[in-house]
């Protein structure tokens, strides 16, 4: 709203500017044709103001005769007739009839000659001795020693700052002159009005009307013409000697110097580990202009905002103030646009505005975690620990860091079986259970990269979420040496090919295999690693026996695993 530059408004009449001697009162109501009267045709609901002598005021005005024929009108000129009252710069009926007067107000004059051009009258225009009728309509009232006036009319309950000098304000207003007519409007572009405060980029009386303004704040700000473009008006738009009014809504302000300002609302009294440079934080949003508009929400997503802090993946402002969070805090973030969106903005955000966020932390990790492990309960006897190839039989809760359960064994009313090391668990899971007794539980916290990564599972688990196990061990058998899935548990016969080959015809058939295999096992003689499908255990055993693929094995291929050692069979 820097409403610069404007032509000069044509000349007015000169016949209004002189003036004769002569003093009468203003009488209003009907009169002889010696007097004054004046006629009040309309008088607007509201008149905060009435012309006084010395005030300088803008009118309409049509001159005619009592015969009804015109001499002189504004309207003709399409511009305001401009003068101060009371300083002879009128006829002498035309001062004393435009005191009392109110903006919007309309008045039918009746000006007898020795109040107006007298016996000389005006030659070709006004004949002497002429009585003058006037209809006048008042458009603007000022005086020299006037001030902004400030009149608010809604305050936010809260104004934590207000306008000061150099700060940049953006703001929407309806611009009119007194007598209501809009001139201007940053509604109408449906874009508010940007600026610096106290440095010049504004009209004086601006600069001083917007000085103490909370966001939010409502307020209407009159201006005098000498505080805002003066003789010379501005453009098309703005007449010279107008006064303004700026109906003015503030929706956003900063000053240059501006950091981050975080306001905590929620800090968990445990808060083991803070966010640094370098972690990859989980969060939930609501991003709003600090007018309360919003323009952005992870909720509204349903899904959190995932992304590392500290290395210039989000905005400045916000790299700053994810700094030094808990799992589980909420706080809000105040970022003024030279560490937001700048000047341009971006989609729905308009340049140079301040965002709010308000910040849920749901959880963070670095890539370079490991898990963890508290174990909470240990039995008297726990001399035997889980290791690679034991089966495992345990009970779980499984969580987000903040508290959102996940999946629970205990609620399905079955254990989850697994044999360590054999990949059927996540990584992380993996090392958790390891040198782990029966009877124990631990808590086991596993970094998504340990866990289900940036992928996360569908519908069950978030991508880049931290996991954490409740863990109870129930129930442990030991697994078999690496390598192996089936051992002896005594010596091995020395005919052993010979006591599965009971058809004696020198071919071992995998129902042959299979039946002996399990007896050995059912007998105790053996064992086969647990948690695996026994069949599909013994079957592979006969497979890497099987050589040369025919389906049956021979003496000659026949081999114990200390004879062949690429092979895991026996």
């Amino acid at each position: 709203m820097a409403f610069r530059g404007w032509r000069p408004p044509p000349p007015p009449l000169l016949l209004l500017l002189l003036w004769v001697t002569g003093q009468a009162a203003p009488v209003a109501g009907l009169g002889s044709d010696a007097e004054l009267q004046i006629e009040r045709r309309f008088v607007p609901d509201e008149c905060p103001r009435t012309v006084r002598s010395g005030d300088f005021v803008r009118y309409h005005y049509v001159g005619t005769f009592p015969d009804g024929q015109k001499f002189d009108s504004s309207y003709d000129r399409d511009s305001t007739f401009n003068v101060f009252v009371g300083k002879g710069q009128l006829i002498t009926g035309m001062d004393q009839a435009l005191v009392g007067m109110c903006v919007n107000e309309r008045r039918f004059v009746k000006i007898p000659p020795k109040l107006a051009y007298g016996s000389e009258g005006v030659s070709g225009v006004i004949p002497p001795n002429s009585v003058l009728h006037f209809d006048v309509l008042l458009m603007d009232i000022w005086n020299s020693e006037d001030q902004v006036q400030i009149h608010t009319y809604f305050k936010p309950p809260s104004c934590p700052r207000t306008i000061q000098v150099s700060d940049f304000v953006r703001y929407h207003y309806n611009g009119t002159f007194l007598d209501g007519t809009l001139f201007d409007s940053s509604h109408n572009r449906m874009k508010t009005y940007d600026t610096y405060v106290g440095i010049g980029w504004l009209i004086p009386g601006m600069d001083k009307g917007l000085l103490g303004m909370c966001v939010g704040e409502k307020r209407i700000i009159t201006i005098p013409p000498f505080l805002a473009y003066g003789e010379d008006g501005d453009g098309k738009d703005i007449p010279g000697q107008a006064s303004l009014v700026f109906d003015v809504a503030l929706l956003d302000l900063h000053n240059p110097k501006d950091s981050i300002s975080i306001e905590n609302k929620v800090v968990p009294e445990n808060c083991e580990r803070i966010s640094q440079s370098g972690d990859f934080l989980r969060y939930h949003y609501n991003g709003t202009l600090l007018d309360g508009t919003l323009f952005d929400s992870s909720y509204s997503r349903n899904r959190t905002f995932d992304t590392y802090i500290g290395q210039g993946y989000v905005i400045p402002g916000l790299d700053e103030g994810l700094l030094g969070v808990c799992i589980g805090e909420k706080r809000r973030i105040v970022v003024p646009p030279h560490l937001g969106y700048g000047e341009e903005g971006r989609g729905n955000i308009p340049g140079s505005a301040v965002l709010v966020f308000d910040i849920h932390v749901i959880d963070f990790h670095n890539p370079s975690d490991s898990i963890s492990i508290t174990s909470h309960y240990k039995p008297p006897d726990c001399s035997v620990l889980s290791k690679k190839g034991d089966y495992l039989k345990y009970h779980y809760n499984a969580s987000l860091l903040d508290g959102t359960l996940l999946d629970s064994t205990w609620n399905l009313g079955k254990t989850y079986n697994i044999v360590l090391g054999s990949g059927q668990v996540v990584l992380g899971m993996d090392m958790g259970l390891r040198e782990m007794c029966v009877g124990e539980k631990r808590t086991v916290i596993i970094p998504p990269h340990l866990g289900y990564g940036e992928a996360g599972v569908d519908g069950e688990v978030p991508g880049s979420a931290v996991l954490v196990f409740d863990i109870e061990l129930l129930e442990l058998v030991a697994g078999l040496p690496e390598g192996y899935m089936f051992i002896w548990n005594g010596e091995v016969s020395p005919n052993l090919f010979e006591e599965i080959d009971k058809d004696g015809n020198g071919e071992v058939l995998l129902e042959e295999f299979s039946e002996y295999i399990h007896a050995q096992v059912a007998s105790g003689k053996g064992k086969l690693a647990p948690g695996f499908d026994a069949e599909l255990v013994v079957k592979n055993m006969f497979t890497n026996q099987d050589r040369n693929g025919d389906g049956k094995v021979t003496a000659e291929e026949f081999k114990l695993k200390d004879q062949e050692a690429k092979h895991d069979e026996l």
